[in-house]
């Protein structure tokens, strides 16, 4: 089974930091497209970031460029996201997606970040 967890959310004060964890099984992350979207109340899913499956190519949205970085540890099958700076406009669902070669999409649960004071 191909399935992604996410961890790491939690409430955060605006300026502070937070490390996303994606956990994936049953694939590995060197074969996929890996991405960060985030969610909030009424809105569609929007992407924050991605990582093609050489590592080669990374891309932002504008809204995080300079703030959030995405990385990958094939060793152990994790894709991460760090946030730093954060700001209120960053409270969301962030959900963890892999691309697969074949043309399958794996959305993970979500996790739950609020940035408050």
């Amino acid at each position: 089974v191909q399935v992604v967890v996410e961890s790491g959310g939690g409430l955060v004060q605006p300026g502070g930091s937070l490390r996303l964890s994606c956990e994936a099984s049953g694939f590995t992350l060197s074969t996929s497209i890996m991405s960060w979207h985030r969610q909030v109340p009424g809105k569609g899913r929007e992407l924050i970031a991605y990582v093609t499956s050489s590592g080669l190519t990374t891309e932002y949205a504008d809204s995080v460029e300079g703030r959030f970085t995405i990385s990958r540890d094939l060793a152990s099958n994790t894709f991460y996201l760090q946030m730093n700076d954060v700001k209120t406009e960053d409270t969301g669902v962030y959900y963890c997606k892999a691309a697969r070669p074949a043309g399958g999409v794996i959305w993970g649960q979500g996790t739950q970040v609020t940035v408050s004071s």
